[in-house]
């Protein structure tokens, strides 16, 4: 029965963010724009064992799969939240957990479209130097990652409205996206981003991405992500019980 519902709460979600047009330029179309401007430029410098291009599947793979998974859910729970349809739902049969549930995985085909638009990117300006494997590697890890970022923009939905949510959420996106590395390597920033990047979640799964393509170190950054989706977890748990629906 809860699959079921889950299903139907899906379907409802993903019909959703395809009448929201407008988020879906910036969650999606502007990630991939970003990616094949900064790829066409420096893709075909090395880095490291990999080339530029290939890298930045993984660096900006992970920002543009965030601005699909952290934005999406936290934007729709607010603009629900306001118009009173999560107080609706509380009263029918679908247990509102299923419907947090869905709106998440609602936006992961929306992020694999994401990473398929930026490989294909890379493959066509000829930036793409990496197997199939590798590929299918990073897509999975980059999907399953998001997690603590969905629960983290649940979290900031339950309790703003859907503008407040949507500046906040970017606060936290692009500051952290910069000192991370997501767009321009640590190398050839401030000293002081490298240092505060190693307790960023952003940080840790972009290199993780990363490390599916130069087959890097993981079980660091694996522990770090896992405990950012208990502390994630709790957030959001704790959001919701105190949110106004």
């Amino acid at each position: 029965m809860t699959a079921r519902l889950l299903g139907i709460e899906l379907l409802d979600e993903l019909r959703t963010i395809v009448r929201e047009p407008t988020a879906l330029f910036f969650s999606i179309v502007m990630p991939v724009g970003f990616f094949a401007l900064f790829v066409s430029m420096f893709g075909g410098y090395n880095s490291g064992d990999l080339t530029a291009g290939t890298r930045m599947i993984g660096t900006f793979g992970t920002f543009g799969v965030l601005a699909v998974t952290l934005m999406n859910p936290g934007i729709s729970v607010a603009q629900d939240r306001e118009i009173g349809w999560l107080r609706v739902k509380r009263v029918q049969a679908v247990p509102l957990p299923v419907t947090l549930v869905a709106k998440v995985i609602a936006t992961l085909p929306y992020a694999m479209g994401v990473l398929l638009a930026m490989t294909a990117t890379a493959a066509v300006t000829g930036n793409l130097h990496t197997s199939a494997l590798d590929l299918l590697r990073l897509y999975g890890v980059l999907l399953l990652g998001a997690v603590p970022f969905a629960l983290l923009g649940l979290a900031v939905g339950c309790q703003a409205r859907p503008n407040a949510t949507t500046a906040v959420l970017n606060a936290i996106l692009m500051p952290a996206a910069v000192v991370s590395g997501l767009w321009m390597p640590l190398e050839i920033l401030p000293g002081f981003f490298g240092s505060i990047a190693h307790f960023l979640p952003t940080y840790h799964l972009g290199e993780l991405a990363v490390a599916q393509l130069d087959g890097g170190q993981v079980a660091g950054h694996v522990a770090a992500l896992a405990g950012w989706t208990v502390v994630m977890a709790a957030v959001a748990g704790l959001s919701y019980r105190r949110a106004r629906l």
